[in-house]
């Protein structure tokens, strides 16, 4: 059973890792800049990696024992 702290990391990472996945995603589809400034595939790549790098995280917070 995970512990109290565990999984309210948990569920922090996997929010946030889903809601910029999701705003990284809609903000390609509108052909809208992820970052000013920044190039379009840079930003989308680093914001897209560390969507994915938050919700492992949060998977991991959730299953570990």
């Amino acid at each position: 059973m995970e512990s109290g702290p565990a999984i309210f990391a948990g569920m922090v990472f996997a929010l946030f890792g889903g809601a910029l996945l999701l705003w990284t995603a809609v903000r390609v589809r509108q052909r809208q800049p992820v970052a000013q400034g920044v190039s379009t595939v840079a930003s989308v790549t680093l914001a897209t990696l560390t969507a994915v790098v938050a919700l492992a995280l949060g998977v991991w917070c959730l299953t570990r024992p």
